[in-house]
């Protein structure tokens, strides 16, 4: 007797529309689709959004499996490359298994801990004047001004170029259009279309960096694109050009727009709760630092600061789902999940979960002292991933945060409108959909 062939259909849920399935609705309000299919169908079911069918695991239980992977079910390239393979092809991220796991091991080399320290004097060095730019605008909205400083910092962290040349510019536009391509309706480059110029904003980028990377080989540079031009594991593998090239547009898009993402919600949450603005103030100011400069050494002081950013990662994942796709037929609470099917785990859904999180909409930092946390699922709090594709450059994340609070909070008093709340788009990542504006009070 044979086994039953898995099949999609048995698992509950609906494709939505003819050809478009749900698409609309998930870019409509994705918050509320996800809810309303979850109260319909339960926490694992099936739908169709962007021409795929695909399968929605939502629990913590799930995000374990998904992301541990113990059986080497689940391919991150194949759940990426739905929405990322014509513009971002070939990051670490869209790797799996023992290349990735080799990708990996020489990519590390740019995350220890001298070049960490060459990173931190960067950001020591050009935060300050992005943020001095900031209190001469005094009214402004925070969305984009972040979005510039966090590009300008990946610019001079990552590639070592000036952040206010006229190629930082264009790589600016490069990378928003390759972003808002990622999520366009139209998934082929038809020209007019986003998706075009996205692809149209991934070969200007290509083509600058392989254009540096002669007079980068060799040499030694404390900048992170010099790292993996050079970068080498013990047994002397390295990284072609065209793999640099792919690994850097990744890292950028990764560092820019997810510290975008999650430093637009922590001064969105000490905008509305002051108490916690000043209680982070006072921890920079305890510090007694030498001209502000936050040392590479003393991150790990600034605990309050470090719980504050990981609510705001909590309430507002800068990456709102993760894709996979089986590699095999895979059993799941209950369900078999066909071979070759996308699947999906949410962040967002499991950060806003009443179950986990009691008053989730509320800012509570302290959620995340050792006491608070004690008995909370591991995967309850997903915003770097988890398992063998955990965010690689998670601590370069705490640490430009840090940095960013250190020199803005010691000058300037964050307020809002009164009476002032916002909205926050989920896809293609989070940020307030009227762009947060915000007034910095010198305190000086």
């Amino acid at each position: 007797m044979t086994a039953r062939q898995a099949r999609l259909e048995d698992i509950p849920g609906d494709s939505g529309l003819p050809i478009l399935g749900h698409t609309l609705e998930l870019l409509r309000d994705s918050e509320a689709y996800g809810k309303r299919m979850r109260q319909q169908y339960g926490s694992v079911y099936r739908s169709n959004a962007f021409f795929h069918d695909q399968v929605n695991m939502l629990s913590p239980e799930a995000n374990e499996f998904v992301l541990m992977d113990k059986g080497r079910n689940f391919s991150s390239e194949g759940g990426w490359n739905n929405y990322l393979v014509r513009l971002f092809p070939r990051g670490l991220m869209l790797m799996d298994f023992d290349e990735h796991k080799a990708h990996r091991h020489i990519m590390a080399a740019a995350f220890k801990t001298g070049p960490m320290q060459g990173y931190m004097d960067r950001l020591n060095d050009e935060i300050p004047k992005r943020i001095a730019r900031w209190g001469e605008m005094e009214h402004f909205a925070f969305y984009p001004a972040i979005k510039q400083l966090t590009l300008d910092m990946a610019s001079a962290v990552f590639l070592g170029i000036d952040p206010d040349s006229e190629d930082n510019k264009k790589i600016f536009q490069a990378l928003t259009d390759m972003v808002l391509a990622a999520v366009a309706v139209v998934r082929v480059p038809i020209p007019g279309t986003q998706m075009a110029k996205g692809v149209k904003g991934r070969k200007f980028i290509v083509d600058y960096l392989r254009g540096l990377i002669p007079e980068r080989r060799g040499r030694e540079g404390t900048d992170m694109f010099t790292q993996l031009v050079n970068a080498k594991d013990e047994n002397g593998n390295a990284f072609t050009d065209q793999e640099v090239i792919d690994h850097m547009i990744f890292m950028w898009l990764a560092a820019h727009d997810t510290i975008t993402s999650s430093v637009t919600t922590l001064v969105y949450e000490i905008g509305r709760h002051t108490d916690w603005q000043d209680k982070l103030r006072e921890e920079i100011a305890t510090m007694g630092l030498n001209e502000g400069r936050l040392p590479y050494e003393r991150m790990g002081e600034l605990t309050l600061t470090e719980y504050a950013f990981k609510e705001a990662l909590r309430m507002n994942p800068p990456v709102p789902a993760m894709p996979r796709k089986t590699v095999r037929d895979v059993e799941f609470a209950g369900y078999t999940i066909p071979k070759g099917t996308t699947i999906g785990i949410s962040a967002v859904y499991t950060h806003r979960s009443e179950e986990l999180w009691p008053e989730p909409g509320k800012f509570d930092p302290l959620r995340f002292t050792p006491e608070n946390s004690k008995g909370r699922h591991k995967y309850a709090w997903i915003p770097f991933g988890g398992g063998a594709h955990m965010c690689l450059g998670l601590h370069f994340a705490y640490m430009q945060a840090k940095v960013i609070m250190t020199h803005l909070l010691p000058h300037w008093r964050i307020t809002l409108p009164e009476g002032y709340q916002t909205k926050f788009q989920i896809l293609p990542l989070i940020k307030p959909v009227d762009g947060l504006p915000i007034t910095l009070e010198p305190l000086d």
